[in-house]
């Protein structure tokens, strides 16, 4: 991942007191990265990695993660922490963040919380409804319920115990009508109830100055941005990357990490040209075949016209998986633009947020360590990484 040679003064940080927070919030393909290592090549900084995809290990091409030897150099927590079928909560990811902003303060560095998933930054500016975590056995339940009877009958079950969820909630939207029921079956209690509650952020900390830095660049820019990564990943091998993961690991297509842009999509295609990794063991085919289906319509006709026209059986099947692959990459690109979109909407969110002065504390307090500083939330919005690097200045 190249970023700028552009450097940053090593005291260009200097109007951030020692108890700040900082949150660089864009959209993908934005260049948040290369602004994060300029940051961290001040010496002042220690870096947060805030992104539901990175946090899977050998999840390498379709997340765009640092290489080894970035990370080496740059290193970023709540990278590589679980496993593509292990899930991780916002709850978890909120609690991790409150023990690692302390970590970096106790180490003289100012953390940088850097990412795209906007909805843990929501979790820490705006604040969780206490909805507790998981309980492993009612979601080992659950999930056996949804394997047998499908999410259709969860979703009306919900409606039976939790209408508010049950009207709000899409009847295809798996992951969140099955975590509502896990909630109710563990707590007996709606988590419609549960999201009504005050919420409670980590940036409400009265110790700490947070600033809130969402840089929204222009559309056109990003999605030419956004299509020359999607190039990349395709020639460093996405699609071999995906296998790879499949063959090693005893996936369900409804994992959180498969549902990742840019894997859901290889996925399919995979399933489309009846890839024999599915005869893996560890697999089960059924639910992939299940999850996909058959290749759509406009490619089925198109395959068929060019069908008739080749006499030759293998390169018939070459041109149809040529079709299928084509077709993937267009889904990748349309998902990850719509993807970009989902984060223009949450940094609006953001900006709604109530905002207030910073009021730096006086260079005394901070010898002191006095405690009676008030927290402030300060929220700025850019065009450019450019604009917010001359503000960290």
């Amino acid at each position: 991942m190249r970023h700028s040679s552009d450097r940053l003064s090593h005291n260009s940080s200097h109007k951030l007191a020692d108890n700040s927070v900082v949150c660089l919030m864009a959209p993908t393909a934005s260049g948040k990265t290369a602004l994060a290592y300029e940051l961290y090549d001040t010496g002042r900084y220690e870096l947060i990695s805030v992104d539901s995809a990175l946090i899977y290990r050998d999840m390498n091409i379709g997340t765009a993660k640092p290489s080894a030897a970035e990370l080496i150099r740059y290193p970023h927590y709540l990278v590589d922490i679980i496993d593509p079928m292990q899930s991780y909560s916002v709850a978890e990811f909120v609690s991790d963040v409150a023990r690692l902003i302390d970590r970096c303060h106790q180490n003289g560095k100012i953390p940088l919380l850097v990412g795209g998933t906007m909805m843990y930054y929501m979790a820490l500016l705006d604040g969780l409804s206490p909805v507790p975590d998981s309980d492993d056995s009612v979601r080992a339940r659950v999930e056996q319920w949804r394997q047998e009877e499908g999410i259709g009958t969860l979703y009306d079950y919900l409606g039976k115990v939790d209408s508010i969820s049950h009207q709000r909630l899409n009847a295809t939207d798996t992951q969140r009508i099955t975590r509502a029921v896990e909630v109710y079956l563990q707590t007996d209690m709606p988590i419609s109830d549960w999201q009504r509650q005050p919420k409670q952020a980590l940036a409400h900390n009265p110790n700490q100055q947070w600033h809130a830095l969402a840089v929204m660049p222009d559309r056109l820019w990003l999605h030419e941005r956004i299509e020359q990564r999607l190039d990349i990943m395709w020639d460093e091998g996405l699609v071999d990357e995906v296998v790879h993961l499949l063959e090693q690991y005893p996936l369900t297509p409804n994992l959180p990490a498969m549902r990742c842009v840019g894997y859901r999509q290889v996925l399919e295609y995979l399933v489309h040209i009846d890839h024999p990794v599915f005869s893996q063991p560890h697999l089960d085919k059924a639910q992939f075949y299940s999850a996909f289906g058959t290749l759509d319509e406009s490619v089925n006709k198109k395959t068929k016209s060019i069908t008739a026209l080749q006499t030759e059986s293998i390169r018939s099947a070459t041109q149809t998986e040529a079709l299928a692959c084509q077709q993937m990459q267009n889904k990748a690109l349309y998902a990850t633009r719509q993807l970009a979109k989902r984060q223009h909407t949450w940094l609006r969110k953001v900006m709604q947020l109530p905002n207030t002065p910073v009021v730096m504390p006086m260079e005394s307090d901070l010898r002191n360590n006095n405690n009676s500083v008030n927290n402030t939330l300060t929220i700025r919005d850019f065009s450019t990484m450019v604009q917010a690097r001359e503000y960290l200045q």
